[in-house]
């Protein structure tokens, strides 16, 4: 098996991060689960003072992956954005929407950030 992706951290230092041990304990999946699901671009981690991490932004209030998350990665994607560039879009404070994309996501404005997403977010 090949390493998980990890990107730099170019978040907000308020913005929460999980431990990958603790995401898999949260999704009810063993931790080489997790791994896939970054190798497979499903979620994206970042690394802080040393540590892997997922966003805590990216799941529900129940804790499962937010439902648009995952196109929204995968949309940017395919757009050719880096996973660092696709971090500091999310987080990226937008007043037309209002507030930042993965704020956006978790609501009735989640369509809406993938239509910008596959746009042009930058």
């Amino acid at each position: 098996m090949s390493a998980f992706p990890c990107s730099d951290d170019v978040l907000p230092e308020s913005a929460a991060l999980l431990p990958l041990p603790d995401v898999a304990d949260q999704l009810g999946l063993a931790v080489t689960r997790v791994h896939q699901m970054l190798r497979d671009h499903e979620l994206l981690a970042v690394r802080r003072d040393g540590v892997a991490g997922i966003p805590k932004d990216f799941f529900d209030s129940t804790g499962a992956v937010a439902k648009h998350l995952t196109g929204l990665i995968t949309v940017m994607r395919d757009a050719k954005y880096t996973d660092e560039e696709i971090l500091e879009w999310i987080y990226t404070e937008d007043d037309t929407l209002p507030g930042r994309p993965i704020d956006a996501i978790h609501g009735p404005l989640a369509r809406e950030v993938l239509r910008r997403a596959a746009a042009d977010p930058f």
